[in-house]
């Protein structure tokens, strides 16, 4: 064949080549502009950490901890939110609250104060740990540092009848305290332990976060 000759394209060949043409002569579409990922539910913008300053990063925390002290330790039934806690839960909080009550022992002990601490912290960590994992082994509903978060913070009223009891020795007094805050904290407990897990496994999952506050409160009265 000579360079003059030209074989005709396939019809079909012919309209990929015009489609293919019309596409990169077509004006390019209008991209709109992504969206901004929405801040965390009640704490206003989302805050750079690498920017934002110490303190500032000090008040966002204190905020944080002040709110879900609230809802945990202040329940109430008719608020527009109760679910709250479980999404903005923390670990400041209730490590604060643990090393506290340990720190307050340790001083209204007489001898022994590192041993005591020691005891102290132990058996509220490692409790924590356990009561999170035998919920989680009901079957329950919830993240397990959700539930060490709503432990910790149930362990508020026991550190101030841990403090009143230091300030104050006097056995009628501690024992009327450590039965005030106990029923405190496991009124505090109930709602969200008991909404985690199936209702006939509720007692299961109860018993043994009463059982823990139960063995803080007779540290309580028993150190002198």
């Amino acid at each position: 064949m000579s360079h003059s000759d030209t074989i005709p394209l396939h019809p079909s060949s012919q309209s990929d080549i015009d489609e293919i043409e019309n596409l990169i002569n077509a004006s390019p579409a209008t991209v709109l502009p992504a969206r901004p990922p929405s801040p965390p539910s009640g704490f206003g913008p989302a805050p750079n950490a690498l920017t934002e300053t110490v303190w500032d990063t000090v008040k966002r925390d204190l905020s944080r901890i002040i709110s879900n002290l609230k809802l945990v330790v202040f329940p109430n039934p008719y608020r527009e939110d109760p679910g709250k806690a479980l999404r903005d839960w923390d670990l400041w909080g209730p490590f604060f609250f643990i090393v506290f009550l340990g720190l307050t022992l340790s001083w209204s002990a007489s001898v022994k104060k590192s041993e005591v601490f020691a005891v102290a912290f132990g058996l509220l960590a490692a409790g924590a740990v356990i009561l999170t994992l035998n919920v989680l082994l009901l079957g329950g509903h919830i993240i397990f540092f959700q539930s060490l978060s709503l432990l910790g913070y149930c362990l508020f009223p026991l550190d101030v009848g841990a403090l009143i009891c230091m300030l104050k020795d006097n056995v009628i007094l501690k024992i009327v305290v450590v039965c005030v805050t106990l029923a405190w904290s496991s009124w505090a407990a109930y709602p969200f332990m008991s909404s985690a897990v199936n209702p006939r496994r509720k007692a299961l999952a109860l018993y043994p976060v009463f059982l823990m506050y139960v063995s803080v409160g007779f540290l309580i009265i028993a150190i002198d």
